[in-house]
């Protein structure tokens, strides 16, 4: 057997054990799946405090921006359902019809925050222009402001926190939902402008607040959207291939590959080798390349290794 056939012959063979993903007792795409899913619960009992509180004060005051900041929370703990799903399915193993695992539920699931994102924007919208057709009288605009301000610190504690977890475990949907809450808590922040234009005498500062959150809204709706959609279709962030080719720096490949299952990262790349290399060598080389991406790219769940010798 010449040396270039051992070489290939090994890539054949390694094709297989390299596209296992986990190395120990534990799998680390279900660890990240078990994390995902313990931030979007307490990140969800966090907002659920927040709108409790904040439900007086609409009842009393009738302002419609602080319903527009109550919706978008509301929204916000409905956006977490479907996102909590896709975590709980991410646990479970693949089988016979989804060889993959569940995965991509995460990225259905980031599809369908978006979405609620745009209704409630619309829903914002139309209260809005109804307040201007239709201006009513507020009152207790101090239960307003304080209400808003409890909304600012609990969407912004809520953000945080998510955004933080989903950036540890590559998970878009989850770093999408917690731009959402973010934004939510500028909102609330934009309440307070509203209740003191209309302690001043201005009644259309209500409405046009309103509308200010709906253009906030219609904003985070196209940039977490344009990602989301790009991993549903297969597709890889500029700055993910950059971190892949930073980590590939010192090897030869050829035929680098990346796409994303929810908050998964597998990766396929041909190494060039010597036409000397041994089944052994190719072995030990491909372990640890393995296990040098998984380790700088900590969401790299499963790396397929290919041989080829130089020409």
């Amino acid at each position: 057997m010449t040396a270039e056939t051992t070489v290939h012959s090994h890539s054949h063979r390694h094709d297989h054990d390299a596209c296992n993903h986990s190395h120990g007792v534990i799998d680390p795409s279900v660890a990240s799946s078990e994390r995902g899913l313990w931030a979007v619960k307490w990140s969800t009992a966090g907002l659920l405090i927040t709108v409790l509180l904040q439900l007086g004060a609409v009842y009393l005051s009738g302002s419609v921006a602080l319903l527009a900041d109550l919706l978008h929370n509301v929204g916000d703990i409905i956006s977490a359902l479907p996102l909590g799903i896709a975590f709980w399915l991410g646990r479970l193993s693949p089988n016979r019809r989804f060889q993959y695992g569940y995965g991509r539920v995460e990225d259905v699931a980031g599809v369908m925050i978006v979405l609620i994102i745009a209704a409630s924007a619309v829903a914002t919208g139309y209260e809005s222009i109804q307040r201007f057709i239709h201006p009513q009288v507020l009152e207790h605009l101090g239960a307003v402001a304080i209400a808003a301000g409890i909304g600012f610190i609990g969407n912004e504690a809520v953000a945080l926190f998510r955004i933080r977890v989903g950036n540890e475990i590559g998970s878009a949907a989850l770093v999408a939902d917690g731009y959402h809450a973010r934004v939510d808590g500028l909102v609330s922040l934009a309440v307070v402008l509203s209740a003191l234009g209309l302690w001043l005498g201005y009644p259309w500062a209500d409405p046009v607040v309103g509308l200010g959150i709906t253009f906030a809204l219609l904003h985070i709706v196209w940039e977490p959207g344009q990602t989301v959609l790009t991993r549903l279709l297969d597709g890889v962030e500029p700055e993910t291939t950059d971190e892949l080719q930073q980590a590939l720096e010192g090897y030869h490949y050829t035929n680098l590959k990346a796409r994303w299952m929810g908050h998964q990262l597998y990766v396929q790349v041909c190494l060039v080798v010597d036409p000397e290399v041994s089944v052994g060598k190719g072995n030990a080389i491909s372990d640890q390349l393995r296990h040098h991406l998984q380790t700088e790219i900590p969401y790299v769940s499963n790396v397929c290794i290919e041989m080829q010798t130089k020409s």
